[in-house]
């Protein structure tokens, strides 16, 4: 069993993050296999290496020390390239030049906007481009994004599964996101190909996160199966909300890990509000 923890080094940690760490490292110790930690910092203009300190003190306080701590996705953006060409090689990939504006007055003209889980989906507005308009656009340096074309990929592959600690066996319907995005026009990959390239590359077998990312399996089993990669279990754990109801993020300013160590808060009392019992049982002495 290998699981990981795989925060972005945008913020410092929360509740939330405390409880995704735990999951991942309750599998591994549980199965007696290995629990990594992966930056996800392809956000250069985002990430800070005082996050990354901070993430640490905070895993060592919680009882929860990584294994490894070896990868980073702003070092590995050629294998992100060469999973690209793979695709592109064969003829699963479009550069889309689309602002969000075009997308949204597109839709808003069309009349009709069919959602999937992220919202309304791409309407295909660069899909048709003839091969001299797309490579006058390149050579003329225009930024452009690079997305899959879902309907060929799901047909290329047939029918998938997955299996979920919680959830069971899950049919994979990646066709409900539309022709997402697999490379941004600012940084050369997207969320959802550098984390299943990651995945297999750290031989993950066990993926754990949280629910609210249930959805996004649908198209990481399509490109697993696209780019010919191991397929893993996932679990998708219950997600840490405020007294509103509404996830813990960093954008709005959750309380900090760190905050709660300098108001006096133990690690066992995170441990009691995230309702996990028994669990000074597990903790690990090193």
């Amino acid at each position: 069993m290998i699981s990981r923890f795989a925060p972005s080094p945008t913020g410092h940690l929360h509740l939330g993050h405390a409880f995704a760490a735990w999951i991942a490292w309750q599998a591994a110790r549980e199965a007696g296999g290995s629990y990594l930690l992966r930056w996800e910092d392809i956000d250069g203009s985002r990430c800070r290496p005082e996050y990354e300190a901070s993430t640490l003190e905070d895993l060592d306080w919680l009882g929860l020390p990584p294994d490894d701590v070896s990868m980073r996705q702003s070092k590995r953006l050629p294998h992100y390239e060469q999973a690209l060409a793979t695709l592109r090689e064969r003829d699963l990939l479009y550069p889309c030049f689309c602002t969000r504006r075009d997308i949204q007055e597109e839709i808003a003209q069309s009349g009709r906007a069919p959602h999937g889980p992220d919202g309304p989906i791409y309407p295909g507005l660069c899909r048709h481009l003839s091969a001299a308009d797309v490579q006058s656009r390149i050579d003329g340096g225009e930024a452009h994004a690079w997305r899959l074309k879902m309907d060929q990929a799901v047909a290329m592959v047939g029918k998938l599964s997955w299996q979920d600690v919680e959830a069971g066996e899950q049919l994979a319907c990646p066709e409900i996101f539309g022709d997402v995005v697999l490379a941004r026009k600012d940084i050369p990959t997207s969320y959802h190909l550098a984390v299943t390239v990651d995945d297999a590359n750290q031989e993950i077998t066990l993926v754990t996160r949280g629910g609210d990312l249930f959805e996004s399996t649908h198209i990481h089993r399509l490109l697993q199966a696209l780019l010919d990669l191991p397929v893993p279990m996932w679990h998708h754990h219950r997600v840490i909300c405020d007294a509103n109801g509404k996830r813990l993020a960093k954008r709005d300013a959750a309380t900090t890990l760190g905050t709660l160590r300098e108001d006096g808060i133990t690690a066992e009392d995170i441990w009691r509000r995230l309702d996990i019992e028994g669990r000074n049982a597990r903790v690990s002495s090193t």
